[in-house]
């Protein structure tokens, strides 16, 4: 019935008007129609169209509804005017679509992830965003690195500065990472309360090759005991992409008391606290160890020059650590500060030993010293080079003794290690 209301509204019957028909057909809608579709007086108090309700059942036109108040068959209904259907309004409702489909996108991805992911090994637990994670069982730490832009120098390569202190960050991660991060740098819960720190006393490295910008290293660490007082650190670097050692390094760390500044002996408790973690794998082998020469094992040949460079000085808080005494890598650039020119711009460092005599503090004025082997002075570029170098204050105390090994560079890319080292898997 609703139907035929609504069709008898626009399409008049064989009674109606010419005019009301006229009227129809153009669009416009008449003052008043009665449910037969017949023109009927307009109100003269209302402008909507009256309507007499012949029965109960809601009428509907153009597809609204109309409320009828049927207080009696005869009685005239006020049915409110329905403007015609335009563009604007026939437009969809944005917030629902937009609900919608955010609804199915998010639905999707789950589903994706769900088919995706996979069961991983307890030794394949590393954090993805790269702060690193504890693989082969607790024993090895290991951490992923990018080489930005500014990490790189003039020919475009990682400096040893930036390798070095991807090596202090892994090993102060690693301690973190093992809760046996106390409120020093480095020093474990008991050594805090004892009021120890850890200083090293001698590192070795060798460098196979130096990544470029945007090269991801991977840099694993663990640590081992050396000697009844001292413990070792090692580390192994590694091409992400090309599997391809990078750089090999152990180090030896003894403690300090931090407010008398004299070298202390391990407490018990200390050793229970790291004893867990010590790892008998060898970075450098005690073969390669001795094949990498002893600061001062240039000395005394012919035809030595030696090369110096005066007042250095620690930038103030901008060069010292948490126990106000220089980092160790800074003096890696303190000693090459004196090296060569020549050197630098031909050569490349393969091997480096230090032996670390003296603290550096923050008032501190030093000299580096370097000492270049007699048929290397000029920085052969086919020769391979060897050098001492010394850092000591200005009043003649010795801070830093190393020895440096410096090989010809190679085109990037190229990854043949230097003589007598052979790369080895991790």
């Amino acid at each position: 019935m609703a139907g035929s209301l609504a069709a008898s509204a626009f399409f008049p019957g064989p009674g109606a008007s010419p005019a009301a028909s006229a009227k129809n057909l153009a669009g416009e809608v008449p003052d008043s129609l009665s449910v037969r579709g017949i023109v009927a007086k307009p109100n003269a108090n209302s402008g909507n169209m009256q309507v007499k309700a012949q029965a109960q059942t809601l009428p509907k036109v153009n597809g609204t509804k109309v409320n009828l108040k049927n207080a009696s068959s005869d009685t005239e209904e006020a049915i409110p005017y329905t403007a015609p259907k335009t563009f604007y309004n026939q437009l969809p409702d944005w917030s629902m679509l937009l609900a919608a489909v955010t609804t199915i996108f998010l639905a999707a991805e789950k589903q994706w992830t769900l088919l995706d992911w996979k069961p991983k090994k307890p030794d394949m637990l590393v954090d993805t965003f790269g702060f690193g994670g504890i693989i082969q069982d607790g024993m090895v730490f290991r951490q992923n690195f990018i080489i930005r832009s500014y990490e790189i120098g003039a020919d475009r390569t990682a400096s040893i500065e930036t390798l070095m202190n991807h090596l202090q960050e892994t090993a102060l991660n690693h301690v973190k990472t093992a809760g046996l991060l106390g409120d020093g740098f480095g020093a474990t819960p008991e050594m805090s309360k004892r009021n120890l720190i850890w200083v090293v006393s001698k590192i070795q490295l060798l460098v196979e090759k130096y990544p470029l910008w945007e090269d991801t290293v991977q840099v694993d660490t663990w640590v081992a005991a050396a000697g009844k007082n001292g413990m070792r650190r090692d580390w192994h670097v590694l091409d992400c992409k090309s599997g391809c050692t990078i750089l090999r390094a152990t180090s030896v760390w003894v403690m300090m008391n931090k407010n008398t500044r004299r070298l202390s002996k391990m407490p018990d408790e200390v050793r229970a606290e790291i004893g867990p973690y010590f790892n008998a794998r060898a970075a450098i082998t005690d073969e390669q160890s001795e094949k990498l020469a002893k600061p001062g094992s240039t000395a005394g040949g012919d035809a030595m020059k030696q090369f110096m460079r005066k007042g250095l000085t620690p930038r103030w808080w901008g060069d010292l650590d948490v126990n106000q005494h220089v980092n160790n890598v800074k003096y890696i650039g303190w000693i090459l500060e004196s090296a060569p020119i020549a050197i630098l711009e031909k050569h490349e460092l393969a091997s480096m030993t230090l032996d670390y005599r003296k603290e550096c503090g923050r008032d501190s004025v030093l000299q580096s010293l370097t000492t270049v082997a007699g048929e290397c002075v000029d920085g052969d570029a086919d020769s391979t080079i060897q050098c001492d170098h010394l850092l000591q204050l200005e009043t003649g105390a010795d801070i830093v003794k190393a020895h440096t090994e410096w090989r010809p560079k190679r085109a990037h890319g190229e990854g043949t290690p230097m003589g007598g080292f052979p790369a080895e898997s991790a």
